[in-house]
């Protein structure tokens, strides 16, 4: 895979906004990555270095409309941790 394919989008919530502050920022990404691939692709897009990338799954929802039943899409989310010194991502 290549790195734009590893990450999807970044998360934009308040709670993401506070860790900002930390240098921690949030991207959804591939459910097939893995923790090393996560952080070569954000050291090799953004130019920076990483220090911690930690991942979340997300397992499907059962949701209902009406009289019909599905799942919602299962979702992988990453927080990566950058070193000391680096600079604002998203400015």
């Amino acid at each position: 895979m290549e790195a734009r394919d590893i990450l999807k989008r970044p998360v934009i919530t308040e709670k993401s906004s506070a860790a900002m502050a930390e240098d921690k920022y949030t991207f959804d990404v591939d459910v097939r990555a893995n923790k090393t691939e996560v952080k070569k692709a954000v050291e090799e897009i953004f130019e920076v270095k990483v220090a911690n990338v930690n991942i979340i799954n997300y397992k499907p929802k059962k949701k209902r409309m009406a009289r019909y039943q599905g799942y919602t899409n299962k979702r992988r989310k990453a927080i990566v941790t950058l070193k000391e010194g680096q600079i604002d991502l998203f400015n």
